[in-house]
């Protein structure tokens, strides 16, 4: 027995060119680029976000004591005419939220984040540890 191939056809392929063209492209969901440095002092979270604003981020330490970033931006533009009617109208909406697991030398509490040119920091302070030297004359008996 031979293998059949199904194709949906009650749809022409004709409204293919329609909808699938230069004018009116397949929207592509990717996540923003990450980078993440270190330092003797810190670590540094930088997330690619060009066009984002301050008001568009939240980020904070959840439950668990993971840094969780979210990113939601929302925009409309009109063009008011009140001569003609639209027969397309843009919209932009993104999302992205993604949690880091912190590593355990982090000190949570100076946390601090900035926008600037299209790119989200987070700086992570490490906890310095000090050494103690522990010197002392030991009693021989």
């Amino acid at each position: 027995m031979m293998p059949m191939m199904r194709s949906n056809n009650w749809i022409p392929t004709v409204f293919n060119d329609l909808f699938y063209n230069d004018y009116m492209p397949k929207a592509n969901c990717t996540a923003p680029a990450i980078n993440v440095k270190e330092s003797d002092k810190a670590y540094t979270v930088e997330l690619a976000a060009p066009g984002m604003k301050k008001e568009d981020f939240n980020v904070h330490i959840n439950d668990e004591g993971n840094l969780v970033v979210k990113m939601e931006h929302k925009e409309e533009q009109k063009e008011e005419d009140k001569n003609a009617r639209y027969l397309r109208r843009e919209f932009s909406y993104s999302k992205y939220e993604q949690t880091l697991i912190l590593p355990d030398d982090v000190k949570k509490e100076d946390i601090s984040a900035k926008v600037e040119n299209g790119v989200l920091t987070v700086e992570l302070p490490k906890q310095v540890e000090e050494k103690v030297k522990l010197s002392r004359q030991i009693d021989i008996i």
